[in-house]
């Protein structure tokens, strides 16, 4: 056999033997035999450079040192579900899910597998990228590491789309994080805290023969591209298997939210029985038509939400209650704990949230306190244990000065925090805002960090953001820890900045609920700064995604003299504030007009001529209604949205009638 028949032929064999092992747990070959094969494998290889193949077996053992991860845009946005915790809450999803449609739906349940998200690239049957969700718009290329995960397929088999995604959960089992610990403690070594982080961590390594040694494992649950072979999420999911994925056997698809939650029950308590952790079940509209014309908020799909398990909980004593105060000036009460072990990390603080929630347990500091995490990141503080409290206790009472700059402190009606309304001369407020504007997300300055940015507070070179582009390199140098080079590249790195686009300028100015995704909003429907400043509440409000409580925070800051200067400042330094979002727009033949898409179509896909839609100007709804315009209407259209739309006299046009229309 020649060489390059042979090594087609191992390739072929031990790729099967990976998938039998570590996708169906089907041991059909002895390690010791595996790993001879393997070992011809490379050497074959290796005296045949010219027949190298990035997704080669061999490929998986790793060996590579990288300098670091390139961030890449992902091709379809990659958010967060919203989370719910209860019943109620489930059925208030089911309630909005019955009045984004008119059509006949199912559920799909998936166990949520506390890893780390991953979204795979394949094109033409072979892994291409690896992205982890990063911000949600784009991630971390992690694909040299991800290819040492043995129960990812490097190529797959049978008949697959040309190009799609596939995204899941990278986790590493209870039982390895098990071993793993065993020889750390042999070794002196602290053990891990949790598999979760553990498998985090292990991912981010820049060397790929290490990351080769963690046992990780990878779930896939949900696909995305124009050719797919199923316009239901779960039929999908059936196809993926037979390509290669290791797809969650525990899915299921549910008529009801009832039968729903019964599934969310049994696995609440099966769950301490798996072999890996979950910490929840995510539910989603089975239909991907559905889907799309549910669409998304600025920060989760309308169409899916993650209902989460009650949280671990952890007892402890509430030695301290102190304040801290956030760059908008809002005040959160923090529980300072006795150190205590809680999901595999040792939690010394926790959030008390609020007046509201200190007032409504009766928190006091000697407390036995019940701690959970939750969900959340930060710990909270959940109960009191009336039983061990101190007979000579005192109710706490609220701070009603600032701990930083002891101006009085506001609570407008309707809000449930405390705010100091000093916010020139508040210094964690004045920090705050500094540390937002050049943070990665926004404005991202090489050169300055947080302590750069305290050292030129206390030394009166900078009271506003705007204050930063007046620094000359002979301003930064007396400063302590301030050397030449480092002085050279903060001034390089402030100039370098007049050129981040207009949409993380307006992230960095720290508006109250303007995030990352708001703000790229914003900017591409109001196109410039003057636009947004002009825009009263009327105007705001009718932008998709964005609503009453935002639009209120956005006009209440433009309304302020001081932010304005602020504005004019930053504009006079360079600053951009105006869009370079490609304006996509064609024409306004559409303009006005509230469009509904819905059934299958010939010529293009549902996307497509929903972005036919908007670029000449038209919007696009979920549901049909008395101001809907008419309905573009394909093939296998539900029953009850045509029903609908004819009891109404709302017009139905098809593919062709449409194109016409924006001819």
């Amino acid at each position: 056999m020649k060489s390059q028949e042979r090594i087609a032929f191992l390739r072929k064999e031990l790729s099967a033997y990976n998938h039998a092992y570590y996708v169906n747990d089907a041991a059909v070959i002895s390690d010791f035999k595996f790993d001879q094969l393997l070992i011809e494998l490379q050497q074959l290889e290796d005296n045949n450079p010219d027949l190298f193949d990035a997704n080669s077996p061999t490929q998986r053992v790793g060996g590579e040192l990288l300098e670091g991860f390139k961030a890449v845009k992902h091709n379809y946005r990659m958010l967060s579900l919203g989370n719910t915790y209860s019943a109620e809450d489930l059925h208030d999803f089911d309630v909005r899910i019955n009045k984004l449609t008119d059509d006949d739906f199912e559920y799909v349940c998936e166990l949520k597998y506390d890893g780390i998200s991953i979204s795979l690239t394949y094109e033409n049957g072979e892994l291409t990228q690896a992205l982890t969700r990063g911000d949600g718009t784009q991630g971390d290329d992690v694909t040299v590491n991800v290819k040492t995960i043995k129960s990812i397929p490097l190529r797959l088999k049978g008949d697959f789309p040309e190009k799609f995604e596939i995204r899941g959960e990278i986790f590493l089992p209870i039982a390895a994080l098990t071993s793993m610990n065993v020889i750390r403690v042999q070794q002196g070594l602290e053990p891990y805290a949790n598999p979760r982080n553990t498998a985090s961590g292990s991912l981010k390594l820049l060397d790929t023969k290490e990351v080769a040694k963690r046992p990780l494992d990878c779930y896939l649950y949900h696909l995305l591209g124009e050719d797919l072979p199923s316009n239901m999420h779960f039929d999908n999911l059936q196809k993926a298997r037979e390509w290669g994925f290791k797809i969650p056997s525990e899915i299921e698809t549910h008529k009801s939210i009832n039968e729903v939650l019964k599934f969310t029950e049994k696995w609440d308590i099966k769950r301490h029985d798996l072999p890996y952790e979950i910490d929840g079940i995510v539910i989603k509209v089975n239909d991907i038509n559905l889907q799309e014309e549910m669409g998304f908020t600025s920060k989760s799909p309308r169409w899916a939400i993650s209902y989460k398990f009650k949280a671990e909980q952890a007892v402890t004593i509430l030695e301290e209650i102190t304040y801290q105060v956030g760059r908008t000036g809002a005040i959160t009460p923090v529980a300072n704990l006795t150190p205590v072990q809680l999901a595999g990390t040792t939690v010394k603080r926790a959030s008390l949230h609020n007046a509201d929630q200190i007032q409504k347990l009766d928190i006091r500091e000697g407390d036995k306190v019940f701690v959970e995490k939750g969900g959340e990141i930060i710990p909270k503080v959940v109960g009191v244990d009336l039983t061990y409290r101190d007979l000579f206790s005192q109710p706490t009472n609220y701070i009603s000065y600032c701990p930083s700059c002891n101006t009085e402190l506001v609570r407008k009606e309707g809000d449930v925090k405390h705010y100091c309304p000093n916010s020139e001369s508040c210094s964690p407020q004045i920090k705050g805002r500094f540390e937002h504007f050049i943070s990665r997300k926004a404005m991202n300055i090489d050169g300055l960090g947080g302590e750069t940015i305290e050292l030129l507070i206390q030394e009166g070179l900078i009271s506003e953001i705007s204050d930063l582009y007046l620094l000359g390199k002979e301003d930064v140098l007396p400063l302590e820890r301030i050397a030449e080079k480092s002085a050279a590249n903060l001034i390089l790195g402030l100039e370098a900045s007049k050129n981040i686009p207009f949409e993380r300028v307006l992230f960095g100015l720290g508006i109250r609920y303007v995030g990352e995704t708001v703000a790229k909003v914003l900017v591409k429907h109001f196109k410039t700064i003057d636009r947004i400043i002009i825009a009263d509440m009327e105007t705001m409000i009718s932008v998709d995604e964005i609503g009453h409580k935002i639009a209120e925070s956005i006009v209440f800051y433009f309304s302020q003299q001081k932010n304005i200067d602020l504005i004019i400042a930053l504009k006079n330094s360079g600053l951009q504030f105006v869009s370079k979002i490609e304006d996509t727009s064609k024409s306004d033949l559409l303009k006005g007009m509230k469009i509904v898409v819905s059934g299958v179509f010939n010529k293009y896909n549902r996307s497509e001529l929903k972005r036919m839609i908007e670029e000449h100007g038209g919007k696009n709804v979920g549901s049909i209604s008395k101001s809907t315009t008419f309905v573009l209407a394909g093939e296998n259209m539900g029953p009850s949205k045509k029903e609908k739309a004819e009891t109404l006299g709302v017009n139905m046009v098809n593919e062709d009638e449409f194109l016409a229309k924006i001819s």
